[in-house]
């Protein structure tokens, strides 16, 4: 599982716990480790109908959400091993005061009850070590959003069996800070982050890390370093950069463009929008230093390049649109464009691809699902939507992209903003609800200021 330092990932809501004793008492065989909830507010059932995911469920009629449908003639059945884990989301943080468990047959021996409002840091908040099954009331004091049953022993020969899992805690929202309200119309909820060609390299520090001229030739923009042995560590020491922020030291790469033989160059800026995926554009947090990711499927057919999540307007060139084959002519003086939007939902754990696949787990993105992040990739974080031009037109039947066919169009972004001004960029523009630039201005709205000077230097804070 990759790492990262949790100050830089900025929550939705501030978390505080209060768990009495924990640390000192241990885990003692038999004992409940937890906070005995004491004058308890209005035992609100939080979660009724949640969203919810598992680690594992037997089959499809054994999922998740049948443990918060409140009805116990369904139920959730894990695999047959002793780690597995439930988890429950809120939807936002609330005091908690109990959770109670309604077993199966298939009971869990040992396991504790997680809290979190990030599903990054967990707080244990009760531990069970000789569980007998039946109805279990847990009671404890904290707070979170997510909370999490974690099993490590069962206590039959099947996995974990609940017919209801259920939260309860007074109702009321944690939210001590209250945001600046505005009455501006919200139309857009974005800034740009525009980079010029740097250079051509057939590499990818993504899928080849460490092999040179493994890949199909690239184009990269951006941080002008960037080749096989890129790094984080590489990136923020390499300050020379084609974007137009300077604190941007992040790369961005895509398939070569040629013309016949000849390799086709970007002459303009390319437009590189970070905006919000999901409708609650104010939960979008700023990219964990590092991350790095790719949009779209060198694989893909004309139909799943048609249909995917990420697809804009397909390709482009003066007045033609959604061609999801390179136009075989464009208008002389005209340029050849796409635009494509990569996932925006993070699973909170992993930075790479490569560490997801190694921890046995399916891609460390996602796209929204109707408006929203799944369960499983719990993190809003900036969605970028690329747009890039290139010159050339007239007859295109001889153009294609070094990766293959006209649907295997794709690119890379390995994160290295410096983590201040990325964090001040995506509360100004996306979480305000603003059109910026890309010193987080908005022309229309100039009342509410900027994140950079006319010399890209960060303003303080009012």
């Amino acid at each position: 599982m990759s790492t990262l330092s949790t100050d830089r990932i900025r929550r939705p809501v501030p978390f505080a716990l209060a768990l009495s004793g924990l640390a000192a008492i241990g885990l003692v065989a038999g004992t409940l480790v937890a906070a005995n909830a004491a004058n308890a507010a209005s035992a609100t059932l939080l979660s009724k109908g949640a969203l919810t995911s598992a680690s594992s469920s037997e089959s499809g009629g054994l999922g998740p959400r049948f443990a918060v449908d409140g009805d116990r003639s369904t139920r959730w059945a894990s695999n047959p091993t002793d780690d597995q884990w439930f988890r429950i989301d809120l939807g936002a943080s609330h005091p908690l005061e109990r959770v109670v468990l309604d077993w199966e047959a298939a009971y869990g021996s040992a396991f504790t009850i997680e809290v979190s409002d990030d599903t990054q840091s967990w707080d244990t908040v009760a531990a069970v070590t000789d569980g007998t099954g039946g109805v279990q009331t847990l009671d404890f004091t904290g707070a979170g959003r997510y909370v999490q049953f974690v099993g490590s022993d069962r206590g039959t020969g099947y996995g974990y069996s609940l017919y209801e899992f259920q939260v309860f805690g007074d109702g009321e929202v944690v939210d001590p800070e209250d945001p600046p309200v505005f009455n501006d119309e919200v139309t857009h909820h974005e800034f740009q982050a525009n980079c010029t060609f740097s250079h051509n390299r057939p590499d990818d520090p993504i899928v080849y890390p460490g092999q040179p001229g493994a890949s199909h030739l690239h184009t990269f923009v951006g941080n002008r370093s960037t080749d096989a042995f890129t790094t984080t560590d590489s990136l923020l020491a390499n300050t020379g950069s084609t974007c137009t922020v300077p604190q941007d030291h992040s790369s961005y790469w895509f398939p070569a463009l040629y013309k016949g033989t000849q390799v086709i160059e970007p002459d303009i800026p390319m437009t590189i929008y970070y905006k919000s995926g999901i409708d609650d554009y104010k939960k979008v947090q700023p990219f964990p230093q590092g991350l790095r990711f790719v949009a779209g499927d060198m694989k893909a057919t004309v139909d799943q390049f048609r249909t995917a999540p990420g697809a804009v307007e397909g390709w482009e060139c003066g007045g033609i649109s959604k061609s999801w084959d390179i136009p075989a002519y464009c208008d002389p003086g005209t340029e050849l464009n796409i635009r494509y939007q990569a996932p925006s939902c993070w699973d909170g754990m992993h930075l790479t691809p490569q560490a997801a696949k190694e921890m046995g787990h399916g891609p460390h993105m996602a796209y929204p699902v109707n408006g929203q992040c799944p369960m499983t990739h719990p993190i809003a974080v900036p969605m970028i939507e690329f747009k890039i031009a290139w010159p050339v037109s007239g007859d295109m039947s001889d153009v294609r992209l070094a990766s293959g066919s006209d649907q295997s169009w794709h690119y890379d972004f390995f994160n290295a903003w410096e983590p201040e001004v990325l964090d001040r960029l995506v509360e100004q523009c996306i979480n305000g609800g603003l059109q910026c630039n890309p010193r987080g201005y908005d022309l229309y709205k100039p009342h509410r200021g900027a994140v950079l000077d006319e010399q890209y230097r960060l303003i303080p804070k009012a």
